[in-house]
């Protein structure tokens, strides 16, 4: 391929990944957002971490999977309680972790 037309695709996957990021940053970097707007949009990170995680915690091969073999389900249940209550990221990855490794060490 010829290093122009690579040169050329690299500018333009930086331009449409670069300003859709940029332009509200650029747009409201002066400007106060009101209240019920931001608090509308702290909830965001938690939809879209949950609609990236809901699936692979319930689905396996296309099949909703709620048996005692799926270790991602069973664990993420207490993982979700302490994060709720504790809003603990370390802890709630640690605890994931251990769980899933206790439940395939002792049932698999």
């Amino acid at each position: 391929m010829d290093q122009k037309i690579i040169f050329l695709t690299f500018l333009g996957m930086l331009a449409v990944t670069y300003v859709p990021r940029m332009a509200p940053l650029v747009a409201l970097a002066t400007r106060s957002l009101p209240e019920p707007v931001v608090r509308w949009l702290s909830f965001v990170p938690v939809a879209v971490l949950s609609a990236m995680l809901f699936p692979s915690l319930v689905l396996k091969d296309g099949q909703f999977d709620f048996t005692p073999d799926n270790f991602f389900l069973w664990a993420a249940i207490p993982a979700f309680l302490l994060a709720w209550r504790t809003k603990s990221f370390f802890g709630t990855v640690a605890l994931g972790m251990a769980l899933v490794a206790a439940g395939r060490y002792f049932f698999e």
